[in-house]
Parts: structure tokens; C-alpha cells; sequence
């Protein structure tokens, strides 16, 4: 029998820390003069008392290290609770949403998924707005933190590649964790910083900085506006085009980097081809578009700020791609399916799956040729071992059978064909936007059935927590381990 008091005190704990972030717009609420604050103010008393009471009820569970069971319990747990509690100021306060609308919300903004259900964001207090950019804040931080120190040791999707760079740690090495934690919270920090001042300088009002900094380094896609960043059309859009794409490399390179190694960050095979892989889509889409008769430069700011939003899954939209065509529509889809790197913020497959995903075919193809020949793929001038193929190999499998059940059982609520494909492939990729007649003119979701937001709040949590962590606990066999 599983004992969850110690996932129990770790969730209860974090629940009421997410109470602690409530206080932050309940201030700026009524710094503004807004009596929304109260709504927070509630939000945050109820949060900290369920989480302070789940934690102190489990607290004689804890002392020994996680197991594996427990860890899968922890990583859905948190990202299942979470936004079930981040819902409480949508409901109880602006806009006062129903609590599917709320928990869609929350969810979105957790798993830094970025789609939405809310309309009039210019009207929305300063306060909701700040709390949907926190909500992503925090997700982002908290998936590279599940990255770096779940992940490998749970075997999920590959990750276990990176266990030699010295990020198993789960409960064995303890001290290695905190260590790689806190510097990590210290870059994201810093960067969230730096965008938040480099956005103002170019023209933001400060709140427009802040939340939009929160968004772009969780690449998560809330927009203080409803119409994204087509508000912020010129110098904003190069920027956040940068820092979407440093948001979406590894953080532990930032980490080497700040300790004067640079040298990992520029020669990391995924880095290096994720770079190289938006120039060829942000390219392709710019040339056909300029084709057509579309002017240069706009046309090269918006095929390139689109793709990176796409690519890194963080979801801005700068312009109604749409219009752009089949063949630049298509090319978005695929480099969505892709994602970023491990290990940051971004979300989809990624970018290191997919090369060992090549490498295995290539492999593979040369056995063919050479039926006598050992092959062994490599990447990095590391061997990937079996288990590694074997668990990429089953990630691909997972997000392609997710992608299209969902896609069927949101037709089945009634969604048209192409939204319901689309609205499949942002919440399985934690992208943002959907494309289809139900999806409003600002990219709304709320005219969706209640039915489909359900599934696809289902979809982000699968997605962002990488398939395997969430479906295993739906097997009898887990629970009998």
C-alpha cells in the first residue's frame, strides 16, 4: 500500500504557499482602489487553511525519502490541485466565472498552456490580470524544477539521459537538489527581471511589463490585452521573439553560464538545433508570405515572432495567421507538435526527443544496409542507451494517440472538425491558441461546451507533465507496486 501522507504534506504545503502568492494581488487590487481585492483576500484565507490543514494531517508520514509511486502521485497531484484552489479568485471575485470556466483558467495557467475563456482582459481589474501571469509563473518555475529532479529518475520520456550530469536526486542526494533548485529559482528570477525592464523601456506601462515578463519566461501566453501582442507591435515584438527563446533552452546552461561556463550553452546539440529549426520555419513562412506581395520587414517580425510563440508553446499571437495560408498554417502545427528544449520552460515533445528519435532511425537504416554492421546511436558523443529509445519512442506514441482521442471526443461535444483538431493540438502541446468558427475573435474559448473545456483541461495536465507521470497512476499495477 501506497503511504501518501508525505505527498499529502508536500501538496498541503505548496497549496497553502499558493494561498501566500494571493496576497500579492489582493494588494495591488486595493492599492488601485478596487474591492476585487476581497475577493483575493477570501481566495488566499481559504487556500492557506485547506493546504496549512492537509499538510499538519500528513505530517507524521514524513522523514523518509519519496519512492518512486509517491513521486508520480506528487508531480499530478500538485498540477491537479493547484489550479482547483488558482480558480478561486475567478470565481469568487472578477469576472466571477462558473467553476469549469475558473478550473479551465487555473489550468491553463498553471500547465503555461496560455489558452483562455475570459473576454475583455483590457477591462479585467489590474489584480486578475496580475493573478493569471503569477498562475504561469509559478507553473513554469515548477516544471523545471520536475524536469530536473523527477523526470530522470522516473524514467519519463528520456529525461533519465541527463541522470549523469548529476540531476538524480530524488530524496538521494538532497543537498545536490537544493542546490540545482536554488540556483535555478535565482536565473528565473533574474530573467523575469530583465524582460519585465527591457518590455517597459520599449514602451509598455509597467504593469504591461510585469505580467507579460511573468508570461514570457513561463512561455505561457496570458496577455494583459485581448488582443495579445498585436498591442505591442515593433521593438516589443523582437524582444519578447528573444526572450521566448531563451526561455525555452535548458536553464541549467544559465546556471553554467553564471558560473562562468559558457561553452555548454552554445554547444548543446538541442540548442543548436532549435535554433537552427526556427530560422528554417520563420524563413519558409517569410518567403511565401513576401511571395504573395507581403511587405519585408513586417513580414520577417511577424514570421518569426509567431513561429518562436508557436515553437516555444508560449501562444502570443501578434496577427491572425489564418490568413497567412494553408502552407504557413501546416508548418505552425508541426513546429507546435514540436516544442522546446528539456528542461525549460517550453512545452511539447522537445526538441532532444526528436533527435533521438533520428538517431535511432538513422541507426536503424544503417543496419538495414549493413545487416552485419554494429551500430550504436549517439548524441552529444554520449551513447543513448536502449531504455532511453525505449521511453522516447513511448512519449511519441502517448502524444500521438492522445492527440487524436481527444481530438475525436472534442468532436463529439460538438466542436466543428477543425476546432476540435486544433483545440486537441493546444492543449495536448500546451500551446495556446485554437483556430475554428466556436473560437471567438480575440481567441476566446468560452463558447465551447462545458464538456470540452473538461477534456481539454485533462489535456494540459497530460501534456505539460509528460503522459507518462499522469497515466501510470490509472494503472492497477501502480497501485499494487
Amino acid at each position: 500500500m501506497i503511504d501518501l501522507r508525505p505527498v499529502g504534506y508536500v501538496i498541503g504545503l505548496l497549496v497553502a504557499a499558493l494561498g501566500v502568492t494571493m496576497l500579492v494581488p489582493m494588494t495591488v487590487d486595493f492599492a488601485a482602489g478596487d474591492d476585487n481585492g476581497w475577493a483575493f483576500l477570501e481566495s488566499a484565507i481559504v487556500t492557506i487553511f485547506f493546504g496549512g490543514l492537509l499538510a499538519l494531517a500528513c505530517a507524521n508520514g514524513v522523514g523518509k525519502s519519496l519512492t518512486i509511486q509517491q513521486a508520480f502521485l506528487l508531480t499530478t497531484g500538485v498540477w491537479a490541485v493547484a489550479p482547483a484552489f488558482g480558480a478561486l479568485p475567478f470565481i469568487l471575485g472578477a469576472p466571477q466565472v462558473r467553476l469549469v470556466d475558473a478550473y479551465f483558467e487555473a489550468m491553463s495557467g498553471v500547465t503555461t498552456t496560455g489558452s483562455t475563456v475570459l473576454v475583455g482582459l483590457d477591462d479585467l481589474p489590474m489584480g486578475t490580470n496580475l493573478w493569471r501571469g503569477v498562475l504561469q509563473w509559478l507553473g513554469g518555475l515548477g516544471i523545471i524544477i520536475v524536469a530536473m529532479l523527477f523526470l530522470p529518475v522516473m524514467k519519463v520520456g528520456g529525461m533519465q539521459f541527463f541522470r549523469s550530469e548529476g540531476f538524480d536526486t530524488l530524496g538521494k542526494v538532497l543537498p545536490r537538489a537544493l542546490d540545482i533548485s536554488a540556483a535555478l529559482l535565482r536565473i528565473y528570477i533574474a530573467m523575469t527581471l530583465i524582460f519585465a525592464i527591457v518590455y517597459y523601456a520599449l514602451g509598455m506601462s509597467g504593469f504591461d511589463a510585469i505580467v507579460h515578463s511573468l508570461t514570457t519566461i513561463s512561455t505561457g501566453g496570458f496577455s494583459t490585452r485581448d488582443f495579445s501582442f498585436a498591442e505591442f507591435q515593433g521593438a516589443p515584438e523582437y524582444a519578447a521573439t528573444l526572450f521566448m527563446v531563451l526561455a525555452s533552452v535548458p536553464f541549467i546552461r544559465f546556471v553554467q553560464l553564471m558560473q562562468g561556463h559558457g561553452r555548454p550553452l552554445f554547444v548543446d546539440v538541442q540548442v543548436r538545433a532549435y535554433v537552427r529549426w526556427i530560422l528554417y520555419a520563420s524563413g519558409a513562412i517569410a518567403v511565401f508570405l513576401v511571395a504573395g506581395g507581403a511587405a519585408i520587414e513586417p513580414t520577417l517580425r511577424e514570421s518569426l515572432f509567431n513561429v518562436v510563440s508557436t515553437f516555444s508553446g508560449t501562444g502570443y499571437t501578434s496577427t491572425d495567421v489564418t490568413l497567412w495560408g494553408s502552407f504557413p498554417f501546416v508548418i505552425l502545427l508541426l513546429v507546435g507538435a514540436i516544442g522546446g528544449c528539456t528542461a525549460s520552460t517550453g512545452c511539447s515533445i522537445k526538441v532532444f526527443r526528436y533527435l533521438v528519435l533520428f538517431e535511432a532511425i538513422k541507426s536503424q537504416i544503417r543496419q538495414m544496409y549493413s545487416p552485419n554492421m554494429v551500430t550504436i546511436p549517439t548524441l552529444e558523443g554520449r551513447r543513448i542507451e536502449p531504455d532511453v529509445i525505449n521511453s522516447v519512442i513511448l512519449l511519441f506514441s502517448l502524444f500521438i494517440l492522445s492527440f487524436g482521442t481527444l481530438s475525436v471526443l472534442l468532436a463529439m461535444t460538438g466542436l466543428e472538425m477543425r476546432t476540435a483538431i486544433t483545440a486537441s493540438w493546444t492543449s495536448v502541446f500546451n500551446i495556446g491558441p485554437a483556430f475554428g468558427p466556436e473560437v471567438g475573435p480575440t481567441g476566446a474559448m468560452n463558447a465551447f461546451p462545458d464538456s470540452a473545456k473538461w477534456l481539454m483541461s485533462f489535456g494540459m495536465l497530460i501534456g505539460r507533465l509528460e503522459m507518462v507521470s499522469v497515466l501510470v497512476i490509472f494503472t492497477a499495477r501502480f497501485w499494487r507496486a
